[in-house]
């Protein structure tokens, strides 16, 4: 029999499987026994990763891992801030009046929205064919009223080019019940269910009439098509309509550009309000008091510079109690929102946070974060160190040792009858057959690096043949 191969070099064994054949020499121990050996020491065996891989999949970790880290020091928020710091509560406009609890720019969502006690409401006013000014957002009828039921043939003109006694013969509520646009419909109560369904387009004078006292009016004019009858003397009879009805007029936002010098002398209680960000000249200039921006269009540091030139800022559209919560820290004035009612319930920023305490929660997720990484590693060492310590015929010898004896016994009993099937006589000369014929036929059936353990499997096989 040859030597047993050494522990510092690859070795090359041939391998003995059933119908003893021998496959040739393979270099992973793991697959020098049967089935069950090979199924354990295959997992055992695996290709060795270079050292320049292993510095690479580092490095790229733990600079992972650093970034992480210094992320928190980049994120800047306006509520990270003493709560002695927090500015007043910003003030609420009822936009179209409270269009998630009634049908926009009728009487009973601007209704609504004073029982939530807003700051003020917004309207969008645009003028009939004869003359009558009257709250509408969209150029035609088709969304929000029955115009295609009960006008097929006038549900793609203008709005403004009806005459207000048709405008008046529109239902404005019932759309609301069909569509929901904000899916609060099935939260109505069975009055409020019925008031919707006989909603009417409101006109500026029932508006003026129920906010009168009771609300700020942010307005906004619509204006109507260049072959209205009405389109040139449109802002006069709006102002006259504003003016007659005793509406105070400091009460007023005034959001239209054109013809301010004018309005500016027609009636000087208003609050002059632009819809565009300008330089602080122009602004001046204008005697602009106020600005009525979309929330995404201004930034912390122009807020305060617009504070600094006494300029009030009105940002549109505020619907999430978070977004109302970051604009409350940031310090702004007033917002106009779809969801009043909700806003008005939010008693304080839904979280304001001191730097202190935030720059301790991240150091101390850090540091447990560190730890548990580190473990991590000191865990998988000692698990892959242990595995290591493991020479070949180690592993070999373990996996020979596992191996249960019902499979020992079948490969004796396939050595047997693989003699029996090519003809050989089984005869008492087995058991004095001599020192060549032994070291032969024990050579072919070597199936482990063990010495002892061949030839004790040896000595079965002729015993077993003796008897």
């Amino acid at each position: 029999m040859g030597a047993a191969p050494g522990a510092g070099s690859p070795q090359s064994i041939w391998v003995l499987t059933g119908g003893g054949k021998r496959d040739p020499p393979t270099s992973c121990p793991g697959l020098m026994f049967g089935p069950g050996g090979s199924q354990t020491l295959t997992r055992q065996c695996s290709w060795p990763v270079s050292t320049a891989s292993q510095v690479v999949i580092l490095c790229t970790f733990f600079a992972v891992v650093f970034a992480l880290y210094l992320a928190p020091l980049t994120i800047s928020s306006p509520c990270l801030m003493e709560k002695k710091d927090l500015g007043p509560k910003p003030s609420l406009i009822g936009h179209r009046g409270a269009p998630m609890l009634a049908p926009e720019h009728t009487l009973m969502s601007f209704r609504k929205a004073l029982e939530q006690k807003l700051y003020g409401l917004q309207a969008d006013v645009t003028i009939s064919l004869d003359g009558v000014p009257f709250l509408m957002h969209d150029a035609t009828l088709r969304r929000t009223t029955n115009v295609e039921e009960e006008f097929p043939e006038l549900a793609r003109r203008p709005a403004s080019m009806l005459n207000w006694t048709v405008l008046q013969r529109l239902n404005a509520g019932q759309w609301f019940l069909k569509t929901d646009p904000f899916w609060t419909a099935s939260s109505l109560s069975p009055s409020d269910h019925r008031e919707v369904q006989n909603q009417s387009i409101c006109s500026l004078a029932e508006l003026l009439e129920l906010a009168k006292g009771n609300a700020t009016l942010l307005l906004n004019l619509r204006d109507p098509p260049r072959e209205h009858p009405y389109r040139g003397s449109f802002l006069n009879i709006t102002l006259e309509a504003l003016l007659r009805s005793g509406f105070p007029q400091h009460q007023v936002m005034w959001l239209p550009n054109r013809q301010r010098p004018f309005v500016r002398k027609v009636a000087p209680g208003f609050q002059q309000t632009s819809g565009s960000k300008e330089a602080a000249t122009s602004l001046r200039r204008g005697h602009i008091q106020r600005l009525n921006l979309r929330y995404t269009q201004v930034s912390r540091q122009e807020l305060r510079d617009y504070a600094s030139w006494n300029l009030s800022v009105n940002l549109y559209t505020v619907n999430a109690p978070w977004l109302f919560s970051l604009l409350w820290c940031a310090g702004v004035p007033s917002v106009t929102s779809d969801n009043a009612h909700t806003l008005s319930q939010v008693p304080s920023p839904l979280w304001i946070m001191p730097p202190d305490e935030y720059c301790l929660m991240w150091v101390t997720a850090d540091l447990i974060s560190f730890i548990f990484i580190t473990g991590i590693f000191v865990l998988q060492k000692w698990r892959l160190g242990g595995i290591r310590s493991y020479n070949p015929e180690q592993i070999m010898l373990s996996a020979a040792v596992r191996r249960t004896s019902r499979d020992v016994s079948i490969m004796k009993e396939k050595l047997i009858f693989s003699e029996i099937s090519d003809g050989m006589e089984v005869s008492d000369e087995l058991s004095v057959c001599s020192d060549n014929s032994y070291d032969m036929y024990a050579n072919s059936a070597t199936t482990s690096v063990d010495p002892r353990g061949i030839g004790s499997r040896a000595k079965t096989i002729t015993d077993r043949s003796g008897r």
